[in-house]
């Protein structure tokens, strides 16, 4: 286990610029929060499992630059409340460099706007620390391969806000900009745009649209590029706003 912002096992290149997890190399994490015992229990739930490794920590978001170039990780753990850099600005920071890790959101503060603020940003999942530990572990595996993840309270909470008719910016003016920007999709990208939006899996989607889970992988690719979005999480909150789901 390694100390905030020290090299971890296994090096990698700055920005989580490493090969990314394979069958033959684990996922690996960094862990951002500034109360110590968070650190260590976290790094315990996560250490136990044989395909994920913890290659550092931090204990503020102002130190996640220097420790994402020396640990390379593939998930970032993240906190919001930390004492001079919250999570939402290192999130953003991030997520708006050169090939960056995914990020998780991992807090017990879930105030709609910060939730919002956190997956616009590109943040792969917003998940509460009440979560049991086989769902962290499960999440950050989803979050690693790509795959959006909320708690259920989040997710509904999330769904109602953007929504809700007194939601920032009114209804209208933000689902005609989402629609304006998926006007430009094709049929049958509309259509996985509109899965990913209900919260479906690479595979469930393949089941429903009748495609391999590779060519779903592609058409998701096609949109994050398309869409000039970070992850499906931004897609879905797209066609939330949009009216489509």
């Amino acid at each position: 286990m390694t100390g905030p912002g020290v090299t971890g096992p296994g090096g990698g290149g700055p920005g989580g610029g490493g090969p990314g997890p394979t069958a033959d190399r684990p996922v690996r994490v960094l862990i951002v929060d500034d109360d110590a015992l968070v650190r260590a229990g976290l790094s315990m739930i996560l250490g136990g499992v044989p395909d994920l490794l913890v290659v550092g920590e931090a204990a503020d978001g102002g130190e996640v630059p220097a420790a994402v170039a020396a640990c390379a990780p593939d998930v970032v753990l993240m906190d919001i409340r930390m004492p001079r850099v919250d999570g939402l600005a290192a999130t953003e920071a991030l997520r708006a460099s050169p090939h960056p890790p995914e990020v998780l959101v991992l807090t017990t503060f879930d105030a709609d706007e910060q939730v919002l603020r956190a997956l616009r940003a590109g943040a792969g999942g917003f998940l509460l620390k009440d979560t049991p530990p086989a769902e962290i572990v499960r999440a950050v595996h989803r979050v690693a391969a790509g795959e959006a993840t909320l708690s259920p309270a989040v997710t509904r909470r999330l769904i109602d806000h953007v929504t809700a008719p007194g939601a920032p910016g009114g209804p209208e003016p933000r689902r005609d900009r989402a629609r304006r920007q998926l006007a430009g999709l094709s049929e049958r990208e509309h259509e996985v745009a509109v899965a990913v939006g209900r919260g479906r899996t690479n595979a469930e989607i393949a089941a429903e649209l009748f495609m391999s889970v590779a060519t779903v992988k592609a058409y998701v690719s096609r949109l994050l590029v398309k869409l000039d979005l970070n992850n499906r999480v931004q897609v879905a909150l797209l066609v939330h706003d949009a009216g489509f789901v």
